[in-house]
């Protein structure tokens, strides 16, 4: 994809007889490092960087650190900020494969309803004051069951298309939506509607190693699952014939990419609620970096989606004395970048 006017070709910049060059890989990874270890200092309680390094260094070697700042830096700020890069890149690769997948450039995650499942899931736990463990496991329960409710409505005589699943994919979610309407409808207004009102809008100040421990694996394995197939979406592309031609299994794979992202989307849900625009506007910002092969495309929307939801993660936390829904921020710096992307390509993603 190529800039106009005074812009240039930054695929070219980037890649070298066809691949990516290792140096920008290696930028953008010591990019997320120094992100994340800059916004581990930020907070009201700030610490220097050396501190964080030092706090790093301390507890690897395992020297004693001062109580305040190993508090604030590992019990608060370290769960939180991994769970938003894994959050960013989870995200951000399951956008990426979706709008490979199925040809949308406004594909998402949640394509397939797995977020508004996942919501009624949470919903429902908060109104039985569950505790957090209950609320994640329910959430990523209802998400995996909508997707499979899209997949078994899309089948028609055993076979299923993209259109049907895309079609399912908004059924199921207007569906869960409107379920989750009439709860917040009928539930206390004073107790449980601001409670899930909040969790709806997403917020990762429920982080923690126990939350981690229960949702990363999920996230982690449908990022790889992804990666590993990314040069199949390449195929996918094509039509069902020209991909079969090619020894590829249209079915299994898309069923491969559906499952992976299912579980990136529905842990992501079930940790932090909903939060929107990444896994659209960092695949995009990926494409304007290095076009559309997925073989590039797909990395790059890991470590950039890590990169984005770390600085809106903290930009959430620290702008205002109450803590801002991410949801919001994401909508705030995504939807103004999004249409700057669109002028400047005039809509051509490929």
């Amino acid at each position: 994809m190529a800039f106009t006017g005074e812009f240039f070709r930054m695929d070219e910049f980037i890649q070298t007889n066809g691949r990516l060059r290792p140096l920008v890989m290696i930028a953008l990874i010591a990019t997320l490092f120094l992100t994340t270890i800059v916004c581990l200092t930020m907070g009201r309680y700030p610490l220097l960087f050396g501190d964080v390094l030092h706090g790093f260094y301390s507890r690897i070697v395992g020297h004693t650190i001062d109580a305040t700042t190993y508090s604030v830096l590992f019990n608060l700020r370290l769960p939180r900020t991994v769970l938003a890069m894994v959050l960013g890149a989870g995200l951000a690769c399951a956008g990426a494969a979706f709008q490979s997948l199925f040809a949308n450039p406004l594909a998402t995650p949640d394509t397939l309803g797995v977020t508004a499942g996942a919501s009624v899931g949470a919903v429902l736990a908060l109104l039985a004051d569950s505790g957090m463990f209950t609320v994640q496991m329910t959430a990523l329960i209802f998400g995996i069951a909508s997707v499979m409710m899209t997949v078994s409505f899309a089948r028609i005589r055993g076979r299923s298309s993209i259109l049907m699943l895309v079609l399912s994919g908004v059924i199921i979610s207007s569906v869960f939506n409107a379920i989750i309407s009439i709860i917040k409808y009928t539930c206390d207004p004073i107790n449980k509607l601001p409670q899930i009102t909040y969790w709806l809008m997403g917020s990762l100040s429920g982080a923690s190693y126990k939350s981690l421990a229960l949702g990363m694996p999920f996230i982690v394995a449908g990022v790889f699952i992804i990666t590993a197939l990314r040069w199949r979406l390449n195929i996918l592309t094509l039509s069902e014939d020209e991909a079969h031609a090619a020894g590829i299994n249209v079915q299994r794979t898309r069923i491969a990419i559906v499952i992976a992202s299912t579980m990136v989307t529905a842990s992501c849900v079930s940790m932090c609620g909903q939060v929107g625009w990444v896994g659209l506007l960092v695949p995009h910002c990926a494409r304007m970096i290095c076009g559309s092969n997925n073989r590039f495309v797909i990395p790059l929307s890991i470590i950039l989606g890590g990169i984005f939801v770390v600085i809106i993660d903290t930009l959430a936390r620290t702008l205002t004395a109450s803590e801002i829904p991410i949801s919001v921020l994401t909508a705030v710096f995504g939807a103004p970048f999004f249409i700057l992307l669109l002028r400047k390509t005039g809509g051509n993603w490929e």
